[in-house]
C-alpha cells in the first residue's frame, strides 16, 4: 500500500527543480509540516516565505512574488485558504492573473473528527466560480507529480486540492498517462460512466469492477481537472452511456456533480445522478469513516451505479 501522500508528491517535485530554478518559492501559513515541506525549508531556507497563520497575507504575498518573476507555491489547509481569503485569490491572483499556484491541503474531510469548521467541502464550488482560476484534484501521487510538473511550466493561477492521507496508486511511475486538462478514462463500459475527482476516483474504479462481477459494465473518467473540465470526455462518456454518476468529497451543490449535469444536458441529454458529501455537517471519524457513512467507498459506488441503472 502506497505510504507517500499527495501533498509529499508536490514537496518532491518542488525539491527536484528548486536547485536549478531558484525562482521557486513556496510560502506557508504556520503549514510547513501538514504541507509536508519540512524538507524543502531545510534545503531551500531562501525560497521559504513563512507568514505564520495569516492566509490572506500569504496569498498577496505570492501574488506580489509572482508579479517579481517568481513561481510561487502558495500551501495552506484547503479549509482556510479558500474561505479566509477568498477575495485575495479572487482579485490578487485570479483578476490579477499571476502566476500564483494555490495549494489546498488537508482537503475535503481530511481533518475528520475536527468537524465542519476544518472540512472543505464547499471549495471547488468556491474556487471554480473565480475567472481565470483553474481547479485540479489529481487523484494519486503519481498524477500529483505530473500537474505539479505541468504547472511549473506554464504562467496561470491554479488551485490544487489535496488530501491529508495516502491514498492508494491508481497509475503506475512510468506509466502515468497525463494530459494537462484531459481527463484519463480508466474503464471503459457499455452500461453506465462514472465520473470522479480527487480521492474518490479510486474507490470509484474499485465500485465499477465489483459492478463487473455482476456483468455491469461502467466507464470510469478520472476528471481532475474540475476547471476547466473535459467537456468532450464528458460528452463521450454521456453518448455511450445509459445514465451517469459523479462521486466527488464535496457538497451537492456547484462541484462536479453541477458542472458534469450542465454539459449532459447541453450535449447528450442523460440522467446524472451525484453521490457526494450531505448538504449537512459531517459526521465525525477518520476520512474513510466518513466516506464509508456516506457510501464514498468502492460498495456504495457500485450499490447507487446499480440503482441508477435500474430505475432508467
Amino acid at each position: 500500500m502506497n505510504q507517500i501522500p499527495n501533498r509529499q508528491a508536490i514537496c518532491e517535485v518542488l525539491m527536484e527543480q528548486a536547485a536549478a530554478d531558484k525562482d521557486i518559492v513556496v510560502l506557508c501559513c504556520d503549514s510547513r509540516g501538514s504541507a509536508s515541506m519540512i524538507p524543502f525549508t531545510e534545503a531551500y531556507p531562501d525560497q521559504f516565505v513563512e507568514v505564520g497563520i495569516a492566509e490572506q497575507n500569504m496569498v498577496g504575498i505570492a501574488a506580489g512574488l509572482a508579479k517579481s518573476g517568481k513561481k510561487p507555491f502558495a500551501m495552506s489547509p484547503a479549509c482556510f485558504l479558500t474561505t479566509r481569503s477568498y477575495e485575495q485569490c479572487k482579485v490578487d491572483v485570479a483578476y490579477s492573473d499571476t502566476n500564483v499556484t494555490l495549494v489546498g491541503i488537508s482537503g475535503g474531510v481530511s481533518y475528520g473528527a475536527l468537524g465542519m469548521s476544518h472540512h472543505s467541502a464547499q471549495d471547488i464550488a468556491a474556487m471554480s466560480a473565480i475567472p481565470n482560476m483553474r481547479v485540479y484534484l489529481p487523484s494519486d501521487r503519481h498524477q500529483t507529480r505530473r500537474l505539479v510538473e505541468a504547472l511549473l511550466k506554464d504562467t496561470k493561477p491554479a488551485y490544487i486540492r489535496v488530501g491529508r492521507n495516502p491514498v492508494g496508486d491508481i497509475y503506475k511511475e512510468n506509466d502515468c498517462p497525463f494530459a494537462m486538462d484531459q481527463a484519463t478514462v480508466l474503464k471503459e463500459g457499455r452500461d453506465g460512466a462514472i465520473i470522479a475527482c480527487g480521492e474518490m476516483v479510486l474507490p470509484a474504479l474499485e465500485g465499477a469492477k465489483l459492478l463487473e462481477e455482476k456483468g455491469i459494465h461502467v466507464t470510469v473518467l478520472d476528471m481532475y481537472c474540475v476547471k476547466p473540465l473535459d467537456r468532450e470526455a464528458v460528452a463521450r462518456a454521456a453518448g455511450g452511456a445509459r445514465a451517469l454518476l459523479t462521486v466527488e468529497e464535496h457538497s451537492p451543490f456547484g462541484g462536479l456533480g453541477s458542472m458534469v449535469s450542465q454539459v449532459v444536458a447541453s450535449t447528450c441529454p442523460r440522467r446524472v445522478v451525484n453521490l457526494s458529501l450531505p448538504d449537512a455537517p459531517v459526521i465525525s471519524g477518520t476520512s474513510q469513516e466518513i466516506f464509508d457513512y456516506y457510501g464514498l467507498n468502492g460498495a456504495g459506488i457500485a450499490r447507487r451505479m446499480e440503482e441508477v441503472l435500474e430505475h432508467n
